[in-house]
């Protein structure tokens, strides 16, 4: 099928990705534009697993405050070059990615963070609601690892969903912002405050 310059234009225009990326895209999909921006964003998620061993030592840290002063956050996001750093579109990101922190409380950055003594304790409290629940024996470690995976989703900044976008989450905006920029992007720290909290 022919693909027209708008569709390619307009393609670029939702992704950013380059001209040339975003017509194979769309020849691969037939046109469709959203399997055609899922073809880019896994492009991307590619594209980001070569880039794993670049250093990201530039970037920005952004602060969100909400509710009236109440509650805040602030987040160092890292980029590879002051070029990157300097840009709306990543001083944007970072901003989203503050504002998720205000709203959403997370405790850790990623997966990885969380300690080996956190998950066997979870996934022991999730064995035990199971069998209370009469659970058969052999699905109880498949809730359990389950309960898990809900756990990464509402306590992992990564693994949140975007509350601007239920269907991504933290980490498909950074693997947008990386086939974006061709950089390696990633979160350093983080801190959230709440008026009258203990840190």
């Amino acid at each position: 099928m022919e693909i027209t310059t708008e569709q390619v234009n307009g393609l670029r225009y939702r992704t950013g990705a380059g001209m040339m990326d975003c017509k194979k895209a769309l020849t691969e999909t037939g046109g469709d534009m959203d399997k055609a921006i899922d073809y880019l964003r896994k492009k991307g998620a590619a594209t980001a697993e070569k880039r794993a061993d670049r250093t990201t030592n530039q970037g920005v840290v952004e602060a969100y405050i909400h509710a009236g002063g109440r509650i805040g956050s602030m987040v160092e996001v890292n980029c590879e070059t002051d070029f990157v750093a300097k840009t709306d579109d990543f001083k944007s990101l970072a901003r989203e990615i503050a504002m998720q922190i205000a709203a959403m409380n997370p405790l850790y950055i990623g997966k990885e963070e969380v300690s080996k003594e956190t998950i066997d304790h979870e996934k022991e409290i999730y064995r035990t609601q199971a069998r209370n629940e009469k659970k058969p024996e052999q699905v109880v470690e498949r809730i359990a690892d389950g309960k898990l995976e809900k756990y990464y989703q509402e306590f992992c900044l990564m693994e949140q969903t975007y509350i601007k976008d239920s269907g991504k989450t933290i980490k498909d905006l950074i693997l947008d912002m990386m086939a974006k920029t061709a950089e390696k992007i990633t979160i350093r720290r983080f801190k959230r405050f709440h008026l009258g909290e203990n840190s």
